[in-house]
């Protein structure tokens, strides 16, 4: 054995490339086989795991236009694996006629689609899953909006989008291309031609080539009704000079929602008021605000030309926005001359500063500057952004700031509070997300969520009890009110600011109150992401909060911080 041995060493001594090219091939003998193994050997997933809801029907599974338009196979399935069994063919059932439970019997690339979709449809509550879809670029599965990010396309930052429309249905084709729609116009093929990774995330399918993904979407979300992309907003009083209130009048006797929003938006005024058979278009003022919503009853009347929704009465209106912008107040400018104080818009991070920013900006006129200079808010419309906080340009400045000193360089603030439990979830969000993002699930359930609490719940306190004791002149509004009322709210803000605004352009920001720095609420937690003691530190921190505004005549915390 051993002259065996010394001859192969004197073998490769004497020829050192047959050696390498002997190595080189053993190694990459080696990485086939790991290669191989990695593709036919996934991991097993339960019965339990690829089927939690085993015999409850799935929501909003059945597309019934599907079948009228014979472009594909309907959706009648009962439970997850079931579903998972219709989308793979008859081949994902074994000999005895059950579901497999295996992923990895089908091979690498079938096995993470597969898994990703049970995981996803298990998480995803405000967005369903349905298919993947043929795409047609002369004739568009889904034709509503669409935009385009080939670096950092999503499929929530998709949904979001689609959603904040008011479309039913988003679809991502080719990794980067987000399409939004009323109706699905395309056949369902395959799952394997949805084969693309999202660019903004690795692990997650964006389609195919001329393929969609396409997500149902959860839209009674929040206090926001939508009739395709208008938005409903109550039932109302007919005001008292119409003329005036609202200055389009068409008469409609097939009356219908589409009708009337298509008009008023053609006749660029974001309100459509349908009366019957007869469609009035104008703008929220002071004649017609919007302030008093009626009982929906009172309003419902049939359409005549659609039979499941109300078209209101000559004397009560159903009223929708449009997706037409009120200009009346997106004029935006830096104060003419150097503003001889200086007025801080302060809050804890994550408690609405930048949507309270847009506010001010659209009531004032004027640009909002900041402690700080964030270049995504800048690119967003904030032009303030990159003034110096001192150059006297701004109308006021946002700051979350909470010590003495800097405290004390403004002349009077704006004293912005919200509850403890949702802003730190914001900030959170924000510090993984961005500013209209979320964190993953992996940051919830991983180490940074109790480390941010630990370190941001004091500071929370801190930075309210900070300003009530040092701040000169402070006006506490609570991000609560200013999202039940407004009008108010944002009055005595711009009171504050020594503007004088016309009643007219409040009511125009009622109307743009979201901007875009609203999270759409389609991807919301399914867990209270807060443990008992971190509940009991926090509760302690809003009473001592609760006793200093008290203490100095203001109004306590709302009622609804304890419960959250």
């Amino acid at each position: 054995m051993a002259k065996l041995w010394f001859k192969f060493q004197r073998y490769f001594r004497r020829k050192p490339v047959r050696f390498f090219t002997f190595l080189v091939l053993y190694l990459t003998a080696g990485s086939l086989v790991f290669l191989h193994s990695g593709f036919v050997g996934q991991p097993a997933v339960s019965q339990n795991q690829a089927n939690p809801a085993a015999g409850a029907p799935v929501e909003g599974a059945e597309l019934t236009f599907l079948g009228d338009l014979n472009l594909g196979r309907g959706f009648r399935d009962t439970g997850e694996v079931s579903s998972i069994a219709r989308r793979y063919g008859p081949w994902f059932k074994g000999k005895d006629g059950n579901e497999r439970a295996k992923l990895g019997d089908y091979g690498g690339a079938w096995s993470r689609a597969l898994k990703g979709r049970v995981v996803r449809e298990k998480e995803e509550e405000r967005a369903k899953y349905i298919g993947c879809y043929l795409d047609d670029t002369q004739s568009r599965a889904l034709r509503g909006v669409s935009f385009f990010d080939y670096k950092k396309m999503t499929v929530f930052r998709c949904q979001d989008n689609c959603a904040e429309r008011g479309y039913l249905y988003a679809g991502l084709e080719f990794g980067a291309e987000c399409y939004c729609g009323h109706k699905i116009q395309a056949a369902n093929v395959s799952e394997a031609e949805c084969d693309m990774d999202c660019k903004g995330e690795r692990g997650s399918v964006c389609g195919g080539a001329n393929r969609l993904s396409v997500y149902r979407l959860q839209l009674a979300q929040e206090s926001a009704r939508r009739y395709g992309s208008a938005v409903f907003r109550g039932c109302f009083r007919r005001p008292d000079n119409l003329s005036l209130a609202l200055p389009v009048t068409a008469a409609m006797p097939n009356m219908s929602v589409d009708k009337c929003v298509d008009l008023c938006t053609e006749k660029e005024y974001p309100l459509a008021a349908l009366a019957g058979t007869a469609c009035h278009c104008g703008f929220p003022t002071t004649r017609f605000p919007l302030h008093e919503r009626e009982d929906e009853q009172l309003c419902a009347q049939k359409c005549s030309a659609e039979e499941f929704e109300s078209c209101g009465t000559p004397s009560y209106f159903i009223v929708y926005q449009t997706q037409v912008q009120d200009n009346r107040c997106m004029d935006r400018r830096f104060l003419p001359a150097k503003s001889k104080q200086l007025i801080a818009l302060a809050s804890f991070p994550g408690a609405g500063n930048t949507w309270a920013r847009h506010l001010i900006e659209l009531a004032t006129g004027f640009y909002t500057g900041s402690y700080y200079f964030d270049g995504s808010l800048y690119n967003k419309g904030f032009k303030g952004e990159r003034d110096h906080w001192r150059s006297g340009r701004t109308i006021c400045i946002k700051t979350h700031e909470s010590g003495q000193k800097e405290i004390e360089a403004f002349d009077a603030a704006i004293l912005l509070i919200r509850n403890p439990y949702k802003a730190l979830m914001a900030e959170f969000n924000r510090k993984y997300g961005g500013h209209i993002g979320f964190a993953a699930h992996a940051h919830w359930k991983g180490k940074e969520w109790p480390e941010f609490v630990r370190n941001y719940a004091p500071w929370w306190a801190t930075h309210t009890l900070d300003w009530l004791k040092f701040g000169k002149k402070v006006l506490v509004v609570h991000f609560e009110d200013l999202k039940r009322d407004l009008f108010v709210q944002l009055g005595r803000m711009v009171g504050l600011l020594g503007v004088a605004v016309r009643e007219d352009r409040l009511l125009c920001v009622e109307s743009q109150k979201d901007g875009n720095f609203k999270r759409s609420g389609l991807r919301k937690l399914e867990y209270d992401p807060y443990t008992a003691d971190m509940q009991r530190t926090i509760s302690a921190y809003i009473k001592t909060v609760d006793a200093a505004l008290r203490g100095r005549n203001l109004t306590g915390v709302p009622d609804d911080y304890n419960p959250r």
